[in-house]
């Protein structure tokens, strides 16, 4: 499609009173990013020349999470922000728009908490307003219950059967009101003529507010075509105004998302019970068992079974790993490790090909080596261990004196006995043993045992003597 000339408008300056929170509307969470993080992400994919963002209500939200982060919409050079200072309604929110728009320009016009618009729906709206010729075009839904929804009028006498207004349900009389076309809020405009129908709207409504809706009034009764284009999925038009819509669009969203994973190959037992974010990458052939929750940017390739019961936050997983009943953020998992049930993988946990991770282990900050082990009820934080390492149950790297951290390093093939404590700083030569039940202050050289104990003491005849 051509998209020259080609620019889109994001509304995003209202205050969200109904979520009652403090944080602005179009920042609230929906499966991994921002309301407003999804509009923009659909957009990216259709190629506008500009895209100008109107902010207004928690302005400061807003912008910092448009220059920040690993999207930093504000650095590509596309996205430019327009403040509304004071918000009086969506016509006046466009006419802060105005000085962006070059003469001859297609505008389209979405609104920041509509995050379940698809690149299909936007590209059909597009498409249709061009071949039109069309002064704008609106995109509609049907629905069965239009209520608190603006109703489109259309011209039935006309070859196009073109919209002459739109009326919001606070505005409409009773035939109005039994329409079940909807306005979704999204639009296409020709940008002379847009800017020529908002020198001429006026706040005369129950609202007090500069409807954009006014506009096709305007343009309809000078002779310039208002089409529409009515797309097949109304829930897709799912604003969110409140925590019920938020929670009911996040939940179509989710499935909407594994549908599309299934797809591609990936299988799920109770797929309903499974979340998986907007940003996260699978391979054919994962396997995700039930109450399963992939955030981030976590991406896992083919042959991995992950679950059930386990939460992963912007984590890479190699091939054919097996990750059950556990947690991790921001961890690398080599290919053919065995994780879980029951460990905990921390930032910075780096484990390489066909490490064992088992049942109440915790790493953090650490690179454990490749098959290496550490089985059972183990901490490891701010270490590096070889490869072929063995660490038994309840060993502890004490890594934080109470001020600074410190490091530990265990060498290849390196024997840890269980119950030991390794005071860091310290190394462990390779192919050293250290005895169960032993604190490690000192270094212990390569192919060394180290055992640190209290004489045992026997007592005989105790329980006669007790």
């Amino acid at each position: 499609m051509d998209t020259s000339g080609v620019m889109a408008l994001v509304l995003a300056a209202g205050k969200g009173t109904r979520m009652k929170s403090a944080v602005t509307k179009v920042m609230h969470n929906m499966s991994g990013k921002p309301l407003l993080g999804h509009v923009l992400t659909t957009l990216e994919t259709l190629p506008f020349t500009k895209i100008g963002i109107v902010v207004g209500h928690g302005r400061q939200q807003v912008e910092s999470y448009l220059a920040q982060g690993e999207e930093a919409w504000l650095s590509s050079g596309v996205c430019e922000v327009v403040v509304q200072e004071e918000q009086w309604g969506t016509g006046h929110a466009v006419q802060q728009a105005l000085p962006l728009i070059p003469p001859g320009c297609t505008v389209m016009v979405v609104s920041g908490d509509q995050p379940l618009l698809t690149p299909e729906t936007l590209g059909g709206l597009l498409a249709v307003h061009k071949s039109e010729v069309a002064a704008a075009t609106v995109l509609t839904a049907h629905m069965e219950d239009p209520s608190g929804l603006g109703r489109i009028v259309r011209d039935k006498d006309s070859d196009v059967s073109a919209i002459t207004r739109i009326v919001e349900e606070k505005d409409a009389d009773d035939f109005v009101r039994g329409i079940k076309e909807i306005n979704t809020g999204t639009y296409c405009f020709d940008g002379d003529a847009l800017r020529q129908a908002l020198a001429h709207i006026r706040p005369d409504n129950a609202q007090k507010e500069y409807y954009l809706t006014d506009v096709f009034g305007y343009l309809s009764e000078r002779d310039m075509l208002v089409a529409g284009y009515k797309m097949r999925d109304a829930q897709e038009a799912m604003g969110i105004n409140d925590h019920c819509q938020l929670a009911a669009a996040e939940e179509f969203f989710y499935d909407r998302i594994r549908r599309r994973w299934m797809k591609e190959g990936v299988k799920m037992v109770c797929p309903g019970s499974i979340l998986i974010d907007a940003d996260v990458r699978l391979e054919a052939d994962v396997t995700l068992l039930p109450n399963t929750w992939l955030r981030g940017n976590t991406s896992i390739k083919k042959g991995s079974v992950i679950g059930p019961q386990t939460s992963m936050m912007s984590c890479q997983c190699g091939e054919s790993c097996v990750v059950s009943y556990s947690v991790a953020e921001e961890a690398v998992i080599g290919e053919g490790c065995l994780v879980g049930p029951f460990s905990r993988l921390r930032k910075g946990c780096v484990l390489e090909a066909r490490a064992h991770i088992g049942n109440f282990v915790e790493i953090k900050n650490t690179v454990f080596g490749c098959e290496s082990k550490a089985n059972h009820l183990t901490y490891i934080g701010d270490a590096e261990v070889g490869e072929h390492v063995n660490v038994g149950a309840g060993t502890i790297t004490c890594n934080y004196d109470g001020t600074n951290k410190h490091k530990t390093v265990i060498g290849d093939r390196a024997f840890i006995g269980s119950n030991a404590n390794l005071v860091a700083p310290v190394s462990v030569g390779p192919g050293a043993v250290i005895g169960a039940g032993s604190t490690v202050t000192r270094d212990v050289p390569e192919g060394a045992l180290a055992v640190e104990r209290a004489d045992q003491k026997v007592f005989s005849n105790w329980e006669t003597r007790k």
